[in-house]
């Protein structure tokens, strides 16, 4: 089994990182893109809500439970929890850690399965998806604490 797992996502981009010691530098394993996630609703949707008749001749629009645009997300979150599902059961690493925009870490929390989420050591809700190896080390505690 190797070290722990670093994962830094928002809703358009997921990056994947090993961390070797608790207070070494992270690596980059790897990124995926959900380009999805920067279309605009109007894109995401085919159609507006139909309309239904109600009781004594008033019409309502039908509407969805989860917007568009919040489903993208929630599909974004089931496609990480898989990568993250499939790589536990290969023993790729022992414990993961997280770290997602505050919107997005209760979607991801949410997807992944329960033997994967046994094996969250932290968790944190900031979005740094963007910023490089260093800067993400830098954020996190100085000494990690999955070690």
């Amino acid at each position: 089994m190797k070290s722990t797992w670093l994962v830094v996502a928002d809703n358009s981009k997921a990056r994947f990182f090993i961390v070797d010691s608790h207070m070494g530098p992270i690596e980059e394993i790897k990124s995926i893109a959900h380009t999805e996630a920067r279309l605009h609703e109007q894109v995401v949707t085919s159609d507006l809500p139909g309309r239904g008749n109600g009781r004594g001749g008033a019409r309502h629009a039908y509407q969805d439970e989860v917007s568009p645009k919040d489903q993208e997300n929630i599909n974004f979150a089931k496609q990480i929890a898989n990568e993250l599902d499939v790589a536990r059961k290969d023993k790729r690493f022992k414990q993961i850690m997280l770290v997602a925009a505050p919107g997005f870490l209760g979607n991801l929390r949410n997807q992944l399965a329960t033997q994967t989420q046994k094996l969250v050591c932290f968790e944190l809700a900031k979005n740094m998806s963007h910023f490089n190896a260093k800067e993400i080390r830098e954020h996190l505690p100085e000494r990690l604490p999955c070690f």
